[in-house]
């Protein structure tokens, strides 16, 4: 059965950082592209980032391009996020995603899904 587990949300002020963890089980882990999407009230799920098979190659989107490092650890079967600088519109549930294309944006590329963890920024 497979299974992703999000974890490292939480309550920080705005210019804090939090990392996010998301642990797999019941696939082939390393042969997939991991990816974190993000979505806030009354907006359709966006893409953060993306990490290939190997980890050799990321991708990000441009509202967080230099605040945010993903990474992975195919040993431990884990993905993260490093998220630095948090700004208030930083705050939404934040969920990792298997899929096969680590540059893709489009949640329908992803085919395995975590149920997500919130995180809040204060201002």
């Amino acid at each position: 059965q497979v299974q992703l587990t999000e974890s490292g949300g939480g309550l920080v002020q705005a210019g804090g950082s939090l990392r996010l963890s998301c642990a797999a089980s019941g696939y082939d882990f390393s042969h997939y592209a991991m990816a974190w999407f993000r979505q806030a009230p009354g907006i359709e799920r966006e893409f953060v980032a993306g990490i290939k098979y190997n980890g050799d190659k990321s991708y990000y989107a441009d509202s967080v391009e230099g605040r945010v490092t993903i990474s992975r650890d195919n040993v431990k079967k884990t993905v993260y996020l490093q998220m630095n600088t948090l700004k208030p519109e930083d705050t939404a549930v934040y969920y990792c995603a298997a899929g096969f294309d680590y540059s893709s944006r489009h949640v329908p590329d992803y085919d395995y899904w975590g149920p997500g963890t919130q995180v809040t920024v204060s201002s």
